[in-house]
């Protein structure tokens, strides 16, 4: 037998990669017969191909109309149809439920990713549906619990004083719901109050939970020091103990009433922006590395700024405004041009407003969390 030589293409048994695809994956005519169906397939309905092929799409369900099989294949049958029809591939998450073989007359939720692809003959017109089938049951899970840790974990909105707030928070594309991005409002004793905001890096729930280990620092140690230099760096020696939590950015703001100053500090954060009238300032004046990035402890810097009452006070992270391949002055540029077109709108119908403006229409890619308060 002769070896191929290097650079040879070897022929392709597309049948054998069919049938070996790791995922779920049927062949049916147009009219809904099963011309093939991969190993994976038959291992999930637990039947021989020689007992699915040939067959209808309806044969696999017993004839029960109440069945929650049964609702499922209709729409299965109406999604496969549509495809049949437009030449149009077609995606869906469905959600049933099963009788519990364990619990009697109780029931477990499931969830399936049904994907329906057009295969298109030499006439141009559509001849086989391909058909994959993924069990998404865990991933669903996992999302609902990821759901309620970032609830847990993020205040509600809520006014501070008597001024009034609105939150913002928006997962990257793609991401479970949750991420490293945090905010924190604070009543604080003397009537101010803090607002704070920060990003841990990476995405996900292990992001997540570092972002509460330190949300929940700073949250303490805010009200007990006597401005946010000396809150972040508590913060930086405890981020050094927190596996995760290097590199992670904070700015956090004091607002005094009586003094109508705000002082402010930022750990490698973009800078809090302060609107008063139609002027806006970036309040970048007491900027220091990231937590857990600095080559010694020390204090870190502190600035403040004035602000009229009706001013507004926004704190972000950097999905708001970053952009790949973009110099960052002109995300901030965006944020100022946005902020000042709708200064006179409520806090909730700003923080809308800005996310409509600055975020990407087919989502970001990097987590975004937003906090204003009107002064």
């Amino acid at each position: 037998m002769t070896e191929p030589e290097i650079g040879d293409t070897p022929e392709i048994d597309y049948t054998a990669v069919f049938r070996a695809l790791p995922g779920a994956v049927a062949l049916l005519t147009r009219q809904l017969l099963y011309a093939d169906a991969n190993d994976e397939f038959l291992r999930m309905l637990g039947r021989t191909r020689e007992q699915v092929v040939g067959r209808p799409l309806n044969d696999q369900v017993p004839d029960r109309p109440n069945d929650p099989a049964a609702a499922v294949l209709r729409h299965l049958e109406a999604a496969l149809s549509k495809v049949a029809e437009t030449g149009e591939r077609d995606a869906a998450l469905q959600r049933y439920e099963i009788a519990a073989p364990d619990r009697p007359g109780a029931s477990d939720e499931q969830y399936w990713s049904l994907i329906n692809v057009p295969v298109f003959g030499s006439d141009g017109r559509v001849a086989l549906l391909l058909h994959r089938v993924e069990d998404v049951t865990e991933l669903m899970r996992a999302r609902e619990v990821a759901l309620s840790l970032q609830e847990a974990m993020l205040p509600a909105p809520r006014p501070v004083g008597r001024h009034r707030a609105a939150v913002r928070y928006r997962p990257a594309v793609g991401a479970l719901n949750v991420c490293g991005d945090w905010y924190e409002l604070l009543d604080l004793p003397g009537g101010r109050i803090a607002v704070a905001i920060g990003d841990v890096v990476g995405k996900g729930l292990t992001a997540a939970c570092v972002m509460g280990q330190l949300r929940s620092a700073l949250s303490a140690v805010s009200r007990v020091v006597d401005g946010p230099a000396r809150a972040l760096e508590v913060l930086d020696l405890y981020a050094r103990s927190v596996d995760g939590a290097e590199n992670t950015t904070a700015a956090e703001t004091f607002i005094d009433w009586e003094t109508r100053t705000i002082a402010y500090s930022s750990a490698g954060h973009p800078p809090p922006v302060l609107l008063t009238g139609g002027t806006v300032v970036f309040l970048d004046q007491a900027t220091d590395p990231p937590l857990g990035a600095r080559p010694e402890n020390g204090p870190r810097p502190q600035a403040t700024a004035p602000f009229t009452e009706g001013a507004l006070l926004a704190l972000y992270t950097d999905g708001l405004i970053e952009r790949r391949g973009e110099d960052i002055d002109t995300g901030l540029a965006r944020l100022a041009g946005s902020l000042t077109r709708h200064r006179a709108a409520d806090p909730d119908t700003l923080a809308d407003a800005l996310l409509a403006d600055l975020l990407p229409p087919d989502g970001a890619t990097d987590d975004t969390a937003l906090v204003i308060v009107r002064l």
